[in-house]
């Protein structure tokens, strides 16, 4: 009976030691590993913003380069346009001094052919009185000018050798004359052109600028909120993976917690059979009167430490309209630009040399780059009437003067060109600046 006894004894203590080794650590553990799921799956929608925001940072970062590359060129035209403006300003000055210089010599030219007249006047007059050849003064008398005086007094064979000396001379001093007023009239009209051609530079030059300092500022701004987006996201990143690595260590550390719990757990039951199992003995040994006697006492149940839950944080000819779409936001309007490969190269061009290069790409010539200007290409094709235009014909526009400006008609009232604002730019031509600039001059290549 006491063996039974002792037997069942052993037996439940190995049941309650099954049970004991199954503590409430296994639901702290669900929790937390529900938790490091829900963390991980956070982190992969955040690594998944990540790189959706790498990719726009990729994106803004070729924008941004773009635009240092198109600001460069701003910049580089800026440069060239200042140098133009000034050397104009130079030759203005310069030519202006030649004008001033030619007036005045005019004015002694014209000083010495008025002596010139009186002597001629006097010679005629002492000839008559003197009884002289007749004809020597119908020619004073039947001139209409004195001019004309000079030049039908060289024609006449009867007049001496001196008179003759001072005609020719003074005929020298009024082609002289005539040659300076000339000069003069040319270069005052080159003033003119120059002038026009600056004051279009300095509003070039200002709306260069304005672009310029525009495009330094959403630069400036674009790099400022991609460097703010760029630290919240390594920022989160950061935190999850923190939150994360908590969370695995208190797993581990609760499954550690867990594993010497059930080491106890199961120790337990051993200790106590083999305690009962030494009581059984011993009592099997002893006389039969203290058969009676009370048993020993069961083995206090092997009890385990409950650990807390800990919570984780949680080229054909048709293309000339399109060829230079290209240059389109990569390009800068320079006076006098595009004529070498540098500038091409680097996007720099006026209008001309835009549409040199453009026909160029479909392997039409319009003549030397060196010289191509607004007045060679008026005269590079057949003139057709502004109702017949077509895509690919030329239209010019009165600017700082008369066909100052060209470009290549697209079709849609529309046409590109190299503007002096925007670089290589489509501008409407039927409506608002370009249509009251538009003189009706269409050249067909």
């Amino acid at each position: 009976m006491k063996k039974k006894m002792l037997l069942l004894n052993t037996t439940v203590l190995l049941g309650l030691g099954g049970v004991l080794s199954t503590p409430a650590y296994a639901s702290t553990i669900q929790d937390m590993e529900s938790q490091k799921s829900q963390i991980q799956n956070q982190r992969q929608d955040v690594q998944s913003n990540i790189k959706a925001a790498s990719d726009e940072l990729t994106r803004l970062q070729a924008e941004q380069d773009q635009m240092k590359a198109q600001l460069e060129r701003l910049t580089l035209a800026e440069e060239e346009n200042n140098k133009k403006a000034q050397k104009t300003e130079a030759d203005i000055k310069e030519t202006s001094k030649q004008v001033d210089q030619l007036e005045k010599e005019i004015k002694l030219l014209q000083e010495k052919l008025e002596k010139r007249n009186d002597i001629l006047k006097d010679r005629a007059r002492s000839m008559q009185e003197s009884g002289g050849n007749v004809e020597y003064l119908q020619v004073l008398l039947g001139s209409s000018s004195f001019g004309d005086f000079v030049d039908r007094a060289l024609a006449v064979s009867t007049i001496v050798d001196a008179d003759r000396g001072i005609l020719k001379e003074t005929k020298n001093m009024q082609d002289e004359l005539k040659t300076k007023q000339a000069d003069v009239k040319s270069k005052l009209a080159s003033l003119e052109d120059m002038k026009a051609e600056l004051d279009e530079m300095t509003v070039q030059l200002a709306a260069q600028k304005k672009q310029k300092d525009a495009l330094a500022k959403e630069l400036k701004d674009k790099e400022a909120k991609n460097e703010e987006l760029k630290a919240s996201l390594q920022s989160k990143d950061s935190s999850l993976a923190n939150e994360q690595s908590t969370l695995e260590q208190n797993i581990k550390d609760q499954k550690a917690a867990e594993e010497a719990a059930r080491k106890a757990a199961e120790q337990a039951p051993k200790e106590a059979a083999k305690k009962a199992a030494e009581q059984a003995q011993k009592a099997a040994a002893e006389p039969a009167e203290k058969a009676d006697s009370p048993s020993p006492k069961a083995a206090p149940k092997a009890s385990s430490n409950d650990v807390a839950p800990t919570s984780a944080p949680a080229p054909k000819a048709s293309n000339v309209v399109t060829v230079g779409n290209r240059w389109i936001g990569n390009s800068a309007y320079v006076f006098g630009g595009g004529r070498s490969q540098s500038d091409i190269n680097h996007g720099l061009f006026d209008c001309s040399s835009f549409v040199h290069w453009a026909y160029s790409q479909v392997g039409v010539n319009l003549g030397p780059l060196g010289s191509v200007s607004t007045e060679t290409l008026k005269h590079a094709g057949t003139q057709v009437s502004s109702s017949q235009m077509q895509p690919g014909d030329l239209v010019f526009f009165d600017t700082y003067k008369k066909d100052g400006h060209v470009g290549i008609y697209v079709g849609g009232g529309k046409f590109i060109g190299a503007q002096s604002s925007t670089g290589v730019a489509i501008a409407n031509m039927s409506s608002g600046y370009w249509k009251q600039k538009f003189n009706g001059r269409v050249v067909r290549i």
